[in-house]
This record gives structure tokens, sequence and C-alpha cells, in this order.
């Protein structure tokens, strides 16, 4: 093996570029993870072309990516094979706090993958190798490639939120935003049992995607308003505050809106009124707990799950990989191949 490896790098906003770094060394209890795929996520997104993910600003150079799939390197233990398939859960956890008991992903002082929460950063999937605590790994089943099991993590989001919702069977639900994300809602809800599933979009070209992958109706919301009262639950993915309005006008008395979509560390005008008059519950949706166990079942069982990604590019490509990414309008779910150019 060489002793440098292949990585991409934010530097700042509008900067980006690919470097020789060392190989990094395996310690007792972590494992070496060789990666295929990297999804770009918003927070990639942002960090890139804002140089900053809400309050997180990028203050060194950063490896992005929290959304990955690759093979085992390198165990020290021998506990996992040098080949194996695997997909990785992104976050180690922090310090339990008063309200919080079970729920590690809300403990302060942890990190995730490719994020500039910490200080030094937590460097992220974009390179050939990563190194990972052991209990993060996740050994994909034989029948799941490594090329869908990059949908994992974020899968695992949307399931998450899901799970806020509560019991979904025979729900009917309205999914705001067909962003990849929103997409991976649908299949969420879906798989919770939901009756009916309709997928709302400013863009057509998204909500196109959503038909494919199975919603039972899309609604372009700058064409069509969305019909007051018709949800019992509303998986709102935008993060736009119009769209968030919306959803409390949309949601039935005494529904549920779970807010999954990130919205900047702000404030922003929100009409709550409906959700007032309504006794609308509002939740917040934050990452996952180890919902991304169920997601690689999904993935596996579901081939067709895969049409969320759109685009799968070389790491050499990398910035025009998040210009494509940023593009709704002509991408799902961009994937970065590291394999590419070896």
């Amino acid at each position: 093996m060489s002793e440098t490896m292949r990585a991409v790098w934010i530097d700042g906003k509008d900067e980006i570029a690919v470097r020789e770094v060392p190989v990094p060394e395996v310690s007792d209890g972590e494992v070496r993870v060789r990666v295929t795929h990297v999804g770009i996520c918003g927070s990639d997104l942002h960090y890139f072309f804002d140089g900053a993910n809400g309050e997180y600003v990028v203050r060194e150079p950063l490896i992005p990516g929290h959304e990955l799939s690759g093979t085992v390197d390198h165990d020290p233990s021998g506990r996992f094979a040098t080949g194996t398939p695997v997909t990785v859960h992104p976050a180690r956890f922090g310090t339990e706090v008063h309200g919080t008991a079970g729920q590690p992903h809300l403990w302060p002082n942890g990190s995730y993958l490719g994020s500039a929460s910490t200080w030094p950063h937590t460097q992220g999937a974009m390179s050939e190798l990563l190194i990972v605590r052991q209990e993060m790994i996740r050994v994909l089943p034989e029948t799941l490639p490594v090329s869908r099991a990059v949908l994992a993590e974020p899968l695992g989001v949307a399931l998450h939120a899901a799970t806020r919702a509560g019991d979904l069977a025979g729900a009917r639900v309205l999914v705001s935003g067909a962003g990849p994300i929103g997409l991976l809602a649908l299949v969420a809800a879906k798989a919770r049992g939901a009756a009916h599933v309709t997928v709302s979009d400013v863009l057509t070209e998204p909500l196109q995607r959503a038909t494919a992958l199975g919603a039972d109706a899309t609604v372009q919301v700058t064409a069509e308003a969305l019909r007051p009262e018709s949800f019992d639950v509303v998986l709102e993915c935008s993060g736009a505050t119009v769209a968030i309005s919306a959803a409390g006008v949309a949601v039935r008395r005494r529904g549920t809106v779970v807010q999954v979509g990130m919205v900047p560390n702000e404030p922003r005008p929100v009409n709550l009124a409906p959700f007032i008059s309504k006794e609308v519950t509002l939740l917040g949706a934050f990452r996952f707990l180890d919902e991304i166990d169920e997601a690689v079942q999904i993935l596996d069982a579901q081939p067709e799950i895969e049409s969320v990604v759109t685009h799968i590019l070389p790491a050499a490509d990398a910035r025009h990989a998040f210009e494509v990414a940023r593009d709704s309008r002509v991408s799902g779910k961009v994937v970065v191949d590291m394999k590419q150019g070896e």
C-alpha cells in the first residue's frame, strides 16, 4: 500500500482541492476502511458554497462527507476481515445530560464525520482511507451492493424522522421537499406503513423523481396550494420557512409536523398561528440513533431506492460534483466515487 492517499479538502468558501496526505495508522479499537462511495449532503454543500453550515464555520481545511460505503482495509483485532463490505455510523457520542437518557445522538461533546462543529474539525469520509471506531462499522448483507449502501446514512436520517412522528400505520403523510432527504423520507414513511404519501416541492424535476419512487401524489407548490388539514403527519424536509408555515396549514388538527430540514441558526419568520389553533405537535429531528441498521435492511430489500442516486462522479471532479449536487433540477443524490482515478 502506498504511504499516501487522496482526499478532498474544503479550505473555505468556494475553495476545494484534492491532495495527497499520509495514510492514517490504525490504533486499538479502530478499523481502517477503504472508502469507495461518498454521498454529498446538504451540510457538505454549505461548507463549500458558504464556508459554514449554520453556526459551524470552516476554520481549517476540512475533509467533507459522512455518507459512505466501502470495504474493510485493516482491522488489527481481526474481527472484520479485509475486504468486508461495510457502511459506517458516522457519530461518536458525547456525554449524557439531563433528559437525554437512551438518546446519545443528542449528547453534547460528540462528533460527526466531516463536521466543523468540533475543534479540531472532525475529518470526513471523502478520502481513500478512513479510520473509524470498531462500533461504528456496519457490515452489509451479501446481496446489498456498496454503491447502494451509500444511502444508509441519509435513509437513517429519514427513518429517525419517521420515528419521531410516531405510529405511521395507515397515516396520510406529506413530505415537504423532494430533495434526497425528502425522497428517502418518502421511502421511510412507506416502510413504516403510511397509507398515502404526498410529496411537495417548488420544482417539477424533483417531483418526477418522487413519482418514480412511489409517491401517491405530488404537489408543485408554486402552481397548486396544499389542501388545508389534509395530512396526519408532515415530514418537513426543505428547511424553507415558507414551507414550515405551509406545513402548519396542511396538517390536520392535533396532527404532527416533524422538522427534518435544517434551518439557519438565526430568527426567521414562521406563521405559528395554525400550530396553536389546531394544537399541532411540532417536533425536531436531528440525525439518528440506530436507524441506520433498519436502513441497511430496507436498502437490501428494495433495489429501486438506488434511483435516488442520479450522479456518480470521480473525486478528481469534486468541484463539479458539488456544483451538480446544488442544482436540484438536474440531480438527486450525487455520489463521489473514490475508486475512479486509482
